[in-house]
């Protein structure tokens, strides 16, 4: 059984006096999420990224189609009681502390008080926030609260996450803690559904994506999938070439003269003696040609790979294709 399954779904707003005025945010969309993945729904603000997490947790309703959340109808009490929600925002009164605010939130969700109090140390704990448990929320940054979030999310041990800009005003080392905590919730068996406009962040943790464009589903599968061997065409000859990446130590001018048969796209100092340089060949035998030249001239190869596309990189392409 999917943790989600939507086929067919379709949502439309109407405004107005006599609502003739409408706005269709999803257009016929269909994918599945499996148990126990990290799956990423990318797409530009209006996209209709909202509107379907809306759906799902019942918010609105579906204008056709058919969406269901862990087998049970989008919108189903008993799914939702599984549900670990993080909004993008997250609004909690300033007066609570880190302590009072899983308190209350833990009681929106029906659990105890005891068992709250119980549990609140090591959720706060996992998201870095143990040390600030006891000061007013009102004294906590944006990615204080944004980890707070988190904690509420995961404080009734749910079956699937739902969350919306998880790393959204975390600075790198927090971000780093929350892509940890999310792996490990993972490694749990829990199912973590994902919106992000930080495509990078999305990159290292999703096992898949689906990316939506003006309500249309534009891809869905794999993230391997989109960031394939980067390759380039030739304006002069049509054929398809390679873009290798190289991790070179030496003289730049022996590493120009060794490239020069060559096109570079990309130089990149790192270091006094230390180039990062993307060249494009068109077949193998040339990467041995290359390897050849340098090292004839007393270049170090310290790295050598085809370059991959980043999802940054898919993700214009597919989107700059769907306008056109």
């Amino acid at each position: 059984m999917p943790a989600i399954s939507v086929q067919n779904l379709h949502k439309t707003y109407r405004e107005g006096l006599l609502r003739r005025k409408e706005f269709t945010a999803l257009r016929g969309i269909s994918f599945t999420v499996e148990q126990g993945e990290i799956f990423g729904l990318l797409g530009q603000n209006g996209a209709g990224k909202t509107t379907f997490i809306k759906i799902l947790l019942g918010i609105i309703r579906k204008s056709a189609g058919d969406a269901t959340l862990l087998g049970f109808p989008a919108g189903d009490r008993r799914a939702r009681q599984r549900v670990g929600y993080l909004p993008e925002n997250l609004r909690v009164p300033r007066h609570l502390t880190g302590y009072t605010a899983l308190e209350y939130y833990g009681q929106l969700s029906n659990l105890p008080i005891s068992a709250v109090r119980h549990k609140r140390g090591e959720v706060l704990e996992k998201v870095g926030l143990v040390e600030r448990a006891k000061d007013p929320v009102r004294t906590y940054s944006k990615g204080m609260l944004q980890r707070l979030g988190l904690a509420q999310a995961m404080l009734h041990d749910p079956d699937i996450y739902i969350m919306d800009e998880p790393t959204d005003g975390l600075d790198p080392l927090a971000r780093q803690q929350v892509r940890r905590t999310l792996a490990d919730l993972k490694a749990q068996g829990k199912t973590i559904f994902l919106n992000s406009h930080i495509l990078q962040e999305v990159e290292m943790i999703c096992d898949r994506v689906a990316i939506l464009d003006r309500g249309n589903l534009k891809f869905c599968g794999r993230v391997t999938e989109l960031t394939t061997d980067r390759g380039a065409v030739d304006a002069a000859t049509g054929n398809q070439k390679l873009e290798v990446f190289w991790d070179l130590h030496g003289a730049e001018n022996d590493i120009r003269s060794a490239l020069a048969a060559f096109p570079t796209t990309h130089w990149q100092k790192d270091g006094e003696t230390r180039w990062r340089v993307v060249s494009q060949v068109a077949q193998a035998a040339d990467i041995d040609q290359l390897t050849d030249e340098l090292r004839a001239r007393g270049i170090s190869i310290r790295g050598l790979a085809p370059r991959k596309a980043s999802l940054e990189e898919a993700y214009v392409e597919i989107v700059a294709e769907a306008v056109e």
